[in-house]
């Protein structure tokens, strides 16, 4: 027998065991800063016991810092009530290889408290209500993330050792769609397309970005759930091949002054009979109205909704007009000046949301797009008029600046509170302050350079 591929069976999962292929098995899920974290088992373990009955986790791990400093302010997870467990518990449909990892496979978990009940702040089930809501109204989310990365010939260990200054880019000038300096860098990007694909995911290809090293690896378009977890497993998993190359790789918003890694997110609706409800032929630009009430919640909605798209303070920083990253809460037909570009006809049409970084937590913003899209379709808001031209230099509403703003505007949002439930609210807020208090605190490289001298 070869070693299997892809999505796997518990009886495949049985069979790669008994034949040896399989030793490891992965529990894994996405915590708030949309890292994936779990703990391995041993398969045999897993087919016992785990695959039944679950895994348990401290429960810190959705109320902790980037560093994973246990920190105050989180209503389910203190020194007073003891830091308990949660539970793991595998979702078998998610069951795969992980090609990139020997003998392992990996599956994705959702968290519940031991009394049964879910973790109502774990990203994954705050997109799992959206999905929920959608349902109730005969409606399905399909969705694509485009991820964009920096590739660094330092090791992980060496560019810690350097405080990540001095790192030497996988590439020495703009490389955008070129052929030639990519494939420098085409023994790492072939490993991590073809393992991504061998973990039962669709690759379609990669291309070259304008800064230095960067690169954005696109996988098909998936139910909105499969993408976000998909999404996850990709990112984690290329940075371990990275790391086997003797590379690094950053997601980070904005690395540097030049342009910052984004995550276009497109998403698009369905009927529960798979039928398109975004596309009309008849209808002004060919989209339906129930397309133009969700598009009209995305203009209303994306400024108090802006902290699921951008959680750190480093996503802001790509927020620069004339960038390709959006300034213009705007929506705009094919138009990358815009927050909102639309594209696609028939099943493909679609809304791209431009607003999100390569930090974010995918979850959190699909949720928060299908969130905001109820919201104008129960209300049946209008997007307002198409934009033309160049939306950097139009006088419509902003993007949130930074951190600060944003989290004061989700604390005054009846939108997200409707659609995440105080609990969720406050939870993220939390993480927000946790994040502003850390970096008020911080003194940086830029202060030490201006006024160890001069000032």
């Amino acid at each position: 027998m070869s070693a299997p591929t892809g999505y796997l069976s518990l009886d495949q999962l049985r069979s790669a065991v008994a034949d040896g292929h399989v030793d490891t098995v992965v529990v894994a899920f996405t915590d708030m800063q949309g890292r994936l974290v779990g703990k391995r088992s041993s398969a045999r373990l897993f087919l016992e016991e785990i695959s039944h009955h679950g895994a348990e986790a401290c429960n810190y791990l959705l109320a902790v810092d980037v560093e994973m400093n246990t920190v105050d302010g989180y209503e389910m997870s203190s020194w007073e009530r003891g830091y308990g467990d949660m539970a793991l518990v595998p979702d078998l449909s998610t069951l795969r290889m992980a090609p990139w990892l020997d003998a392992t496979a990996l599956v994705t978990a959702d968290l519940q408290w031991l009394d049964g009940r879910p973790v109502e702040a774990s990203p994954r089930r705050i997109l799992q209500r959206q999905l929920e809501r959608l349902a109730e109204r005969g409606l399905t989310a399909h969705v694509g993330t485009e991820l964009e990365f920096i590739v660094f010939d330092d090791s992980y260990r060496d560019a810690w050792r350097k405080g990540y200054r001095d790192l030497t880019p996988a590439s020495d000038y703009n490389i955008d769609y070129a052929l030639l300096a990519s494939t420098r860098m085409e023994p790492l990007l072939r490993d991590i397309r073809n393992a991504m694909d061998g973990a039962g995911m669709y690759c379609e290809g990669v291309k070259g970005e304008c800064n230095l090293g960067q690169q954005e690896i696109a996988f098909r378009y998936t139910d909105a759930l499969g993408t976000c977890d998909n999404h996850s497993i990709y990112k984690n998993g290329a940075k371990e091949i990275a790391d086997r190359h003797g590379k690094s790789l950053t997601f980070m918003a904005k690395f540097n002054e030049r342009e910052g890694n984004s995550c276009h997110i497109h998403i698009s609706l369905r009927g529960d009979d798979g039928g398109a409800v975004f596309s009309d032929p008849d209808a002004p630009h060919g989209m339906s109205k129930l397309f133009r009430h969700f598009l009209g919640g995305q203009v209303a909605g994306m400024r108090e909704l802006t902290l699921f798209s951008a959680p750190n303070i480093n996503s802001y920083k790509r927020y620069v007009p004339g960038s390709f990253a959006p300034t213009a809460i705007a929506w705009g037909l094919d138009n990358r000046t815009c927050a909102l570009r639309v594209v696609g006809h028939g099943l493909g049409m679609r809304v791209e949301n431009r607003v999100p970084g390569g930090d974010v937590n995918q979850y959190l913003a699909v949720a928060a797009l299908i969130a905001a899209g109820l919201h104008g379709i129960d209300h049946e808001l209008e997007p307002g008029d198409v934009f033309m031209g160049n939306a950097y230099e139009s006088d419509v509403a902003r993007v949130p600046a930074t951190l600060r703003e944003s989290a004061e505007l989700f604390a005054g949002s009846a939108l997200a509170r409707e659609a995440f439930g105080d609990e969720v609210v406050e939870h993220y807020l939390n993480n927000a302050q946790v994040e502003l208090a850390a970096y008020d605190a911080a003194v940086t490289d830029w202060e030490r350079v201006r006024g160890f001298e001069r000032l």
